[in-house]
């Protein structure tokens, strides 16, 4: 059977304060360089993976090609000057403590790229959950193709309601054990290796069974999706399309153990208690207003579907609201028509889209005058892995996962060439 998620080689600091090596995901808090100028100042000379990664509110600023030769230098920099131990063949068990007050479990390793395919059509058993923009790869490409190292945030879900990969886990020696910067919650990390990680390998095995898939899907010929994405599908496409185009320059043997063609993630089990799905409303700015309700129950009515499931979407525009039932479809299919109305409704009546992550934020701005909002239902965690079997990826900006505060810091790196 096909392996899937192993451990690996995961490289740790050695010489470094944690505090100051750890920083979060470069696409957080994008409109606030300050927030970056304040790292920047905090850490100092200090080994930091943020002398790794160029933050997304410097895009604009800066000389991007500059900033990546630099990182690149800095990288090699590292690795020569011992800043790195290796954590040989292993898994990393890291229990992170979240602004919400909840424990988030994950596994750090590696995802074969090999069974990972980002393009829509997909029926790769890894697989992206929102569709992946295209345009957005090739400036990523040139970075990683010039890196020595990868440091990831990406976070990956499996489907395990009996929670049989977590739930008899042997740890070693504890890597780390600090508090992250700037309010993100205290992190520990545990070495998993030799038999114990082989038994994580196995459970794994276990929910990827033919008759295990059948009996929690009813697949009837859909392709199973073991690993769904959580956080940083970008991030995995990138790696992805690396591999794609290194390998036609390797043979057969030198593919297998290549190290690019793997990529560093932390699996979560998605009904653990720490992941909550949060709804991303739709608020349509600068429209006519007059015949939203009207035209949405006649677009919605045209567009119901064959399930059996229904779905709640509520309209608000002004003073005034209704609650649409949309009948017939999958959760990712539902969150498709309502983002499809939106963009139909713009082309006929003016305005422009915004997506808004709070429901009472989405109600005030829905009662603004020539505004015009849809609130979205929630996910059940149930329904991720069966809509995306079902109906494939969802729309982009579907759903959000926690605040940005509890966004995957990096920590991790691994050497990639």
């Amino acid at each position: 059977m096909k392996k899937l998620f192993i451990p690996g080689d995961i490289l740790m600091p050695e010489k470094a304060d944690y505090r100051l090596w750890s920083v979060i995901a470069c696409d957080q808090y994008s409109s606030q360089p300050e927030y970056w100028d304040a790292v920047d100042k905090k850490v100092g000379d200090a080994p930091s993976t943020l002398r790794l990664m160029l933050p997304e509110a410097y895009l604009e600023s800066r000389d991007t090609a500059a900033e990546t030769e630099k990182i690149n230098r800095t990288m090699e920099e590292y690795l020569a000057d011992g800043v790195f131990k290796t954590v040989e063949n292993s898994f990393i068990y890291v229990e992170r403590e979240l602004t919400v007050g909840e424990t988030r479990r994950g596994l750090v390793g590696l995802i074969d790229l090999e069974e990972y395919d980002y393009s829509a059509d997909s029926v790769s058993p890894v697989h992206a959950t929102e569709g992946t923009v295209e345009s957005r790869l090739p400036a990523r490409v040139k970075v990683r193709e010039g890196a020595c190292l990868e440091l990831p945030h990406i976070v990956v879900f499996i489907d395990d309601p009996e929670n049989i990969v977590f739930g008899d886990l042997d740890c070693g020696e504890t890597l780390y054990d600090f508090e992250l910067m700037d309010g993100g919650g205290h992190i520990v990390g545990k070495r998993i290796y030799g038999k114990a990680a082989e038994r994580i390998m196995s459970d794994m095995d276990m929910l990827s069974r033919p008759e295990y898939l059948e009996k929690r899907y009813k697949l009837s010929g859909k392709a199973p999706v073991i690993i769904a994405m959580g956080d940083g599908n970008h991030s995995l496409a990138t790696a992805k399309l690396c591999w794609e185009q290194l390998k036609k320059t390797l043979s057969p043997e030198e593919r297998d153990g290549h190290p690019a063609r793997y990529g560093l993630a932390e699996l979560v089990n998605i009904h653990d208690k720490s992941v909550v799905f949060e709804p991303i409303h739709r608020v349509i700015f600068e429209t006519d207003t007059e015949g939203f309700f009207d035209e949405a129950k006649k677009y919605f009515s045209e567009h119901s579907g064959d399930g059996k499931n229904t779905h709640t979407i509520k309209l608000r525009c002004g003073v005034a609201g209704e609650d649409l039932g949309l009948v017939g479809h999958t959760i990712g299919d539902a969150i498709a028509t309502a983002q499809n109305f939106c963009l139909a409704y713009m082309k006929k009546h003016g305005g422009r889209l915004d997506y808004i992550h709070d429901d009472d934020t989405a109600e005030k701005m829905s009662a603004e005058s020539g505004c015009a909002g849809l609130l979205l239902p929630p996910m059940d965690k149930n329904e991720l892995f069966p809509s995306i079997m079902e109906s494939g990826v969802f729309p982009a900006k579907s759903f959000s996962i926690g605040p940005a505060r509890d966004k995957r810091y990096y920590l991790e790196c691994r050497r990639i060439k």
